[in-house]
């Protein structure tokens, strides 16, 4: 087989049309795209830098979100623990209020025990008396010696309702 000859070969020819056609055309093709490609590394370097910013913002934001989270659990803990205090306060208060009323309830439940120890002691003493005056009005009946002495008599029996009303009242 005959290998064509070096002008014959078409890749040699697209390759010197090729160098040809940028050599004549290559300054006006290579100043457009070079702009263009400059235009490009500058809208690039554009984008960068509002990226760069638009980061520096969202970490600024993110930085006060974060303190702001930081401040809000930390007043949340506050009113926590105050409500805390609080009820413990509250609770001891009501355990007081709770003391000092079972202590006013023993007090008058005492006081009506006394009032009718006092009332049982008046009725002792007035059935007591009841029984002695009659008693005495029984021996003066009985023992004729004593009669001159009725006079004596009558008076203390009359002084003993006046002594026993008076003790009543009191």
């Amino acid at each position: 087989m005959h290998e064509p000859g070096f002008f014959a070969n078409p890749r040699i020819w697209v390759a010197v049309a090729f160098v040809i056609f940028f050599v004549a055309f290559g300054r006006k093709l290579w100043v457009p795209l070079v702009g263009m490609l400059d235009r490009r590394a500058a809208a690039v370097r554009a984008e960068l830098a509002e990226a760069q910013a638009l980061r520096q913002q969202a970490e600024d934001i993110l930085r006060e979100a974060r303190d702001g989270r930081e401040r809000v659990l930390r007043e949340a803990h506050e009113v926590l623990e105050n409500a805390r205090a609080r009820a413990a306060r509250l609770a001891e208060e009501a355990a007081a209020d709770a003391v000092a009323a079972a202590a006013r309830r023993e007090q008058m439940a005492l006081d009506r025990i006394r009032a009718a120890e006092k009332e049982a002691l008046d009725e002792v003493r007035t059935a007591a008396a009841d029984v002695a005056v009659r008693a005495a009005e029984q021996v003066l009946r009985e023992d004729p010696a004593l009669a001159g002495d009725t006079d004596l008599v009558d008076r203390s029996i009359a002084g003993l309702s006046a002594a026993l009303a008076s003790k009543r009242a009191a």
